[in-house]
C-alpha cells in the first residue's frame, strides 16, 4: 500500500503540474486606426497694400470708399479657426501715438460700420489688438483703415506706416 500512495502522489503532482503549466493556446488581436492632423495657422491680406497718397500737416485719409477706396481683407488660409489680431508700427521718422502732434502720427482700423472716420474707428498701438475672433476655415475679415500724419515734422520723405495682421489658434 505504501507504494501504491507513493506512486499516487507523484501522478497527482505530475498531473497537476501538467495542469498548471499550461498556455493558453487561442489568441485575437485587434487594430486601433488613429489619426492626426498638423495644425496649420495662416492668414494672408488682400490687396495688403495701402498708398494715402501726400497730405498736409495733421491731414487724415481712410481706405472707405469715398476716399482712398482700398479695404484690405484678411483671410484664414489655416486648417484650424483663428483669430486675428492687428498691430501698428513706428515709422522710421513717425510715433505711432493716440493723437497727431509733432512727429507723432495716428493710424485707426475699423471693421464695422466704417463710415467716414472716426465712426467706430480704434486706434491700433504696437501691441496686438483683436481684429477678429473665431474665423473659420478660409473665412475673412474685412477692414479699413485711416491714417493722420503729424502736426509737424522734419522728414518729407514717404514713411512706411506698416500694418501686422497675426493669426493665431482659435
Amino acid at each position: 500500500m505504501k507504494k501504491t500512495i507513493v506512486c499516487l502522489s507523484y501522478i497527482s503532482v505530475l498531473c497537476l503540474s501538467i495542469f498548471f503549466l499550461q498556455k493558453a493556446r487561442a489568441a485575437t488581436t485587434a487594430t486601433v486606426t488613429a489619426t492626426v492632423t498638423y495644425q496649420s495657422v495662416s492668414v494672408t491680406v488682400s490687396d495688403g497694400v495701402v498708398a494715402y497718397g501726400t497730405l498736409a500737416a495733421s491731414g487724415s485719409r481712410s481706405t472707405i470708399a469715398s476716399e482712398a477706396n482700398d479695404q484690405q481683407t484678411a483671410t484664414n488660409n489655416g486648417n484650424v479657426a483663428e483669430d486675428l489680431n492687428i498691430k501698428g508700427t513706428n515709422t522710421a521718422a513717425w510715433t505711432l501715438a493716440g493723437s497727431a502732434g509733432s512727429e507723432q502720427y495716428v493710424h485707426k482700423f475699423c471693421i464695422t460700420s466704417c463710415g467716414t472716420p472716426p465712426t467706430n474707428y480704434t486706434a491700433l498701438t504696437t501691441d496686438y489688438q483683436t481684429l477678429g475672433t473665431d474665423i473659420a476655415l478660409s473665412g475673412t475679415k474685412v477692414f479699413d483703415l485711416q491714417i493722420t500724419v503729424p502736426s509737424s515734422t522734419s522728414t518729407y520723405t514717404q514713411q512706411n506706416a506698416d500694418i501686422t495682421v497675426q493669426a493665431v489658434a482659435h
